[in-house]
């Protein structure tokens, strides 16, 4: 097993850890613990790309584990009274709208590579998980909450942009 799947496992196995640590009220800690998960996710697609260490495992479960780190985070925020729980639906919606989406269009050999706005995305929820653990619910996270909000919207409606040819002929277009 390469050094990227390493990474990416671990960040899988930092979920509990996370989440026990912020249903504890340990949200300092947590958030230490969420920003060193985070740091992996960067890491392992910096190595996998620069060493040429991309395997199917890795294509399959990093973005699962981003997935996992990240709406996990949101609920228990959200549970918390430290994010608007609004958010964590929307991510999810988002999420499983475009997972169905990649399915149809792998069942026609379509590969859907993720576009600068997912990356973006990603980041920002991050970076807004962060703050709410350190800083808590405020006006800069409802701010964050709403660009994060509109963020995961956009790049959701980029996917569909980008396949919709996928469609035309089921609705006529």
């Amino acid at each position: 097993m390469n050094t990227p799947n390493k990474l990416t496992i671990l960040r899988i196995l930092l979920v509990p850890v996370c989440l026990l640590l912020a249903g504890y009220d340990q949200y300092l800690a947590a958030a230490i613990v969420f920003a060193l998960a985070c740091i992996t996710d960067t890491l392992d697609g910096y190595l996998a790309r620069k060493k040429g260490l991309i395997t199917n495992f890795g294509k399959f479960a990093d973005p699962i584990a981003d997935k996992i780190l990240v709406l996990s985070m949101m609920i228990v925020l959200g549970h918390e009274n430290l994010l608007p729980v609004w958010l964590p639906v929307i991510v999810l919606f988002r999420e499983l709208m475009v997972d169905g989406l990649r399915m149809v269009a792998a069942e026609q050999g379509r590969v859907v590579a993720a576009g600068w706005s997912g990356k973006v995305k990603t980041v920002c929820q991050m970076v807004l998980l962060v703050y709410a653990l350190v800083f808590g619910y405020d006006t800069l996270t409802l701010i964050g909450s709403i660009i994060v909000g509109v963020l995961t919207m956009y790049s959701g409606c980029e996917y569909f942009w980008k396949l919709r040819d996928l469609f035309k002929k089921d609705l006529g277009l």
